[in-house]
């Protein structure tokens, strides 16, 4: 059995702010593959997630992203002490 990582992806706007943001929860390979895609109601509450990712492109789908910029020390991942 492959160990799995839960990533979280920001879908959000930096030109309009007030577009609301989405959230997408990924379950992935240690290769990267993504394995189950999973959108979000809402913003998570707890820190449960491996990696945070964030797209500030406006996009409204990951598979239509460019680029994604990951986020060290981000409060919705798991502190690894």
């Amino acid at each position: 059995m492959t160990k799995q990582r839960k990533v979280l992806v920001i879908m959000s706007n930096r030109l309009n702010r007030s577009q609301k943001s989405r959230f997408l929860e990924l379950d992935c390979d240690q290769k990267g593959n993504i394995i189950k895609e999973t959108p979000l109601r809402a913003e998570p509450r707890k820190a449960v997630y491996d990696e945070v990712w964030e797209n500030d492109e406006g996009r409204t789908s990951l598979s239509s992203c460019y680029r994604i910029k990951r986020h060290y020390r981000h409060p919705l991942a798991k502190t690894t002490r």
